[in-house]
């Protein structure tokens, strides 16, 4: 299985890429955000849970994401994980992910945790302007998520751009290369395709040479009657 990261910061279009990335594949393919991966805290009262920090990079639970990846690469399927972002708490399902022939994982930490980052065969990172990126978050939570302007303008200046400046926008340093312009970059989405393509092939090759290789070699015993008789 082939494990591409994308990383940057919310709004800078990975998920718009991922799901890109998995439309040019002619192979299997699975896509998992971290947010899914929120860490939970249903003890606490919803206005408690409303004033955490969901966006520094603890509040994410490595532990089950590397779990996780580890069956995928040993072919064993997962339960799909989710979030309710309008509640703050975790919303995973019975759904089954069958482990794919590339896994795209996406989130604005992907590359905080080195060992998830030596599981990637390509780390991506999106290099889009705060601003830009801003202005796709406030749509994007209007829309989707249900929030008022009050209450992602006092996130993102309490949370979303500290954690961009301590953390985020240094991650671009641990990517193998980095994307302008957001997830609609047609170049860029195919160059990755391109190169998963390579790798998939290079894969399936591989694993036809060892089975190939493991399969019980029969000996030619030739007639058990003697022509001459």
């Amino acid at each position: 299985m082939i494990i591409v990261g994308i990383c940057g910061a919310s709004g800078s279009g990975k998920s718009t890429l991922a799901k890109r990335i998995k439309d040019s594949l002619a192979c299997s393919c699975a896509i998992i955000g971290q947010d899914c991966y929120y860490k939970s805290f249903p003890q606490l009262p919803l206005q408690e849970r409303m004033l955490i920090n969901y966006d520094e990079p603890n509040i994410f639970d490595y532990e089950e994401m590397i779990a996780d990846l580890e069956c995928l690469q040993e072919g064993k399927p997962i339960t799909k994980k989710g979030y309710d972002y309008t509640n703050h708490l975790r919303a995973d399902t019975d759904e089954l992910i069958e482990a794919p022939e590339v896994l795209i994982m996406e989130g604005i930490h992907m590359f905080h945790d080195q060992r998830l980052c030596s599981m990637m065969s390509l780390k991506v990172y999106m290099h889009v302007d705060i601003d830009i990126c801003l202005l796709r978050r406030i749509k994007r939570d209007i829309k989707m998520r249900g929030r008022t302007i009050d209450n992602i303008a006092m996130q993102y200046i309490e949370t979303v751009k500290p954690m961009y400046e301590k953390y985020i926008e240094n991650y671009i340093n641990d990517a193998d290369f980095a994307i302008m312009r957001g997830g609609k970059n047609k170049m860029a989405i195919d160059a990755i395709s391109a190169y998963l393509t390579t790798k998939v092939l290079a894969e399936r090759f591989e694993k036809e040479r060892i089975a190939e290789k493991e399969q019980p070699c029969v000996e030619d015993k030739g007639s058990l009657i003697d022509d001459d008789d």
